[in-house]
């Protein structure tokens, strides 16, 4: 007699899962059968990290040599099995990622999947790695049983997804993972062979794994009843970028990359090269429509590397830099070692010969969506902009060509240009390029500091993503051209030499009102000094060298990497009719109140047109409607 295993343990889900899973298959049940497809893939996924653990261990491989998934429909029990003879899972995997969905229970996770399932995003949801859960689409109950490999031990999960879930000791006679789905009474579409072709066809053919389809008939009655399993290879089990691209549509190279990604839209573009000589590798890059959710994410999944078709390691930020981690694809050298490791991929001669082609096709790529279809490219740029501009602050190398693909936007129009077309429409006699930095074009496009700018026919960029700032000042110049600031202090517009000759006696004159201003405001400003680029406001703060624009030390700020508010240089426009007032009654008076109190009243209203906050609003607000009530007094008198 033997001894009764442990008892099987009934455990919760994770809080949110209940909730989640509904949001999941109801946003998702449109696309049913596309739950075939992410169960393949990870068992895919599976096959390929236990290949990559037999190169050290070939040990797990003695109980099955075979690297295939299985496809196995049961009519009679309403059930259908996808089995694989990959690496497996132990109890703690089980539970770890069955149990807990995309291993997060944040809030931002459900706020952002209660958001997808409003909306019917499809490509949101395939972001979350929620792919086991679309087997609820179809299925009343999955169970799933799991061997690791190298262990004798194996377990069954299994759930109805109504809260919680099972599991338990079992026996599986070799390594790998069987998931069974006890389809739904109007699921049996998903037991017929055919439709099971059709969709591995669709969605999985390039596996570089056998899928085969396993099929049971039975013939004869009683004693001679027989029952015979059948076994078809349905898939062509080859890799995609191994191939010529002479032999390729474009539809096998989306369902490719939805394969590979588990993205429910398209990619926007794609380049398929193999490479030749001391170094030989071939490589499959994608641009995705979207950015994915783990963009900016240390676990994101990016360019996986092979080696000799062999899946070496999920995201190889050694074959790519940061700043396009948006790529998606694969690199498969046929020189690397089988058991590279990351200490290796760093100092190898032959990753910074893939890494430098890889970069230089993603550049060649994206100069060719933005000439071939510029629409196309903007929808590329407002996704990855951002990302693809940290490059001209870190890789000088390329900084000419991501110049050539940056897009801001201007004064000129409405929509973005590249600097490019911004040369193309310069006037004769402007040399440089021009821009403001702030929170968004609409709060820097009424900005004092493009008066004498505007005045002169002159376009200025808008630059308002974080990263601008320190893009612009890497980058320098552009075809010859500098780009400049309007914000600086010592900004120098062209003028002729009558125009310089009354900026010098306008300064003269103002000289004192500005001295006694500056000790007014000898807390808050560097200086004080006349302008050349104010033909509207009354008055405006400038940069010194060094200090960084509002925007950018508010940011720094927010991140805890910030310092305090810098000083200003204060500039005055001697022509407007509140500065003449000031210089005219500091004349008259030069102890008056009333001037103390409009020189305090002027400098926070440029700390507001530069995009700084007060320390003391209430006392602006003070200041301002005495003002206002001394302006209406004298109209009504």
């Amino acid at each position: 007699m033997t001894e009764a295993g442990p008892a099987p343990e009934t455990r919760p889900f994770q809080a949110e899962i209940n909730q989640l899973l509904k949001l999941v298959i109801n946003s998702l049940y449109s696309h049913k059968e596309i739950f075939l497809r992410e169960l393949v893939s990870n068992a895919s996924d599976a096959l390929d990290r236990l290949r990559f653990r037999a190169v050290t261990e070939p040990e797990l491989l003695k109980d099955d040599p075979a690297l295939e998934v299985r496809v196995e429909p049961h009519r009679d029990a309403m059930t259908l099995s996808i089995d694989d003879t990959g690496v497996g899972m132990s109890r703690q995997e089980l539970i770890d990622h069955l149990g807990t969905i995309a291993r997060s229970g944040s809030k931002e996770f459900a706020d952002a999947l209660t958001k997808a399932g409003q909306q019917k995003d499809l490509s949101l949801i395939g972001q979350f790695g929620v792919g086991f859960y679309s087997a609820y689409l179809v299925a009343d109950r999955v169970e799933v049983l799991s061997r690791a490999a190298g262990t004798e031990e194996a377990f069954r999960w299994s759930s109805d997804a109504h809260g919680t879930f099972t599991i338990e000791p079992a026996e599986k006679a070799s390594r790998g993972t069987r998931v069974t789905l006890h389809l739904k009474a109007d699921q049996t579409e998903f037991l017929e062979p055919w439709r099971l072709k059709e969709l591995v066809k669709q969605y999985s053919d390039y596996v570089a794994h056998p899928i085969q389809l396993l099929t049971t008939q039975t013939s004869g009655e009683g004693d001679a009843k027989k029952t015979e399993t059948t076994r078809e290879s349905i898939n062509l089990a080859s890799a995609l970028w191994q191939r010529p691209k002479s032999e390729l549509k474009d539809e096998q190279y989306k369902e490719f990359y939805q394969h590979l990604t588990h993205d429910f839209e398209p990619p926007l573009a794609w380049t398929h090269f193999k490479a030749e000589g001391n170094q030989q590798f071939a490589g499959l890059l994608f641009i995705p429509s979207h950015p994915p959710f783990d963009l900016n994410t240390k676990e994101r999944k990016g360019l996986r590397l092979f080696v000799k078709r062999v899946f070496i390691m999920e995201s190889s930020d050694e074959l790519l830099p940061p700043w396009l981690r948006f790529v998606r694809g694969v690199l498969d050298s046929d020189d690397l070692p089988l058991n590279v490791s990351r200490e290796l991929l760093q100092d190898s001669a032959i990753v910074q010969a893939m890494r430098k082609h890889a970069i230089k096709k993603t550049l060649d790529l994206l100069e060719k969506l933005a000439k071939d279809k510029p629409e196309d490219y903007l929808k590329f740029w407002k996704s990855f902009g951002v990302t693809l501009k940290e490059g001209l602050v870190g890789d000088p190398e390329y900084k000419e060509r991501l110049g050539n693909l940056a897009r801001y936007a201007s004064s000129h129009a409405e929509g973005l240009t590249s600097l490019a077309e911004y040369i193309s429409r310069m006037p004769e006699g402007q040399e440089s390029l021009y821009y403001v930095y702030g929170e968004s074009a609409k709060a820097v496009s009424g900005s004092p500091h493009l008066e004498a700018l505007q005045k002169r026919g002159y376009e200025v960029l808008f630059l308002t993503d974080p990263v601008d700032e320190w893009a612009a000042q890497s980058l320098g110049k552009f075809m010859g051209k500098s780009l400049i600031s309007a914000m600086q202090a010592n900004l120098k517009l062209p003028e002729t030499e009558e125009q310089k000759a009354e900026q010098t006696k306008q300064a003269e004159s103002l000289r004192p009102l500005a001295e006694h201003i500056k000790e007014i405001l000898k807390d808050q400003v560097k200086d004080v000094r006349v302008s050349e680029r104010l033909t509207d406001s009354p008055c405006c703060l400038v940069l010194p060298e060094g200090v960084s624009p509002a925007f950018l030390e508010r940011l720094l700020k927010e991140s805890g990497r910030g310092t305090t508010h810098q000083k200003r240089i204060l500039e005055l426009n001697p022509s407007h009719p509140v500065v003449k007032y000031l210089e005219a009654a500091y004349a008259k008076d030069p102890s008056s109140a009333r001037v103390k109190d409009w020189v305090e009243l002027l400098y926070d209203q440029a700390l507001l047109t530069e995009g700084s906050t007060l320390e003391d609003p209430n006392r602006f607000a003070r200041r301002m409607n005495a003002v206002l009530v001394e302006a209406a007094g004298a109209r009504a008198s």
